[in-house]
């Protein structure tokens, strides 16, 4: 991305937390674990800046039940694979979406050192 995309405007959702079967080893794919998602969503807000209406812009609350159900049907071996899946459902969720970054934290990483979290960001544009 460039500086001018961190520039323009944009909804940021933050710590959205979701239960899931994400994983590449067998014992994360016995049973939900806990994941973390920020999503960044660029789209056409200058209307809804002036209107001041809901209707004019897209409704974090509803793109983030999209993600999380997404998170929570869904299973993957790699974070990779669910961020591109959590972005690529928004993008058609949402027609006024123009780009979104989706980052997808594991808060639990099956790791022997000591580690907060693991995760990756992707970044999908509509085509």
């Amino acid at each position: 991305m460039s500086s001018k995309d961190d520039l323009a405007p944009r909804i940021e959702v933050r710590g959205l937390r979701v239960q899931g079967v994400h994983g590449a080893l067998p014992a994360e794919r016995e049973r939900a674990q806990p994941f973390e998602l920020d999503l960044d969503l660029w789209g056409d807000v200058a209307r809804s800046a002036l209107s001041d209406q809901l209707s004019d812009t897209a409704d974090y609350g509803v793109l983030a039940e999209c993600a999380a159900r997404v998170v929570q049907t869904t299973s993957f071996a790699l974070l990779e694979a669910l961020a591109h899946a959590v972005g690529s459902a928004l993008l058609a969720f949402d027609a006024r979406l123009e780009t979104v970054a989706v980052t997808v934290r594991k808060l639990q990483p099956p790791l022997a050192l000591d580690v907060d979290t693991v995760g990756v960001r992707l970044v999908l544009r509509r085509d």
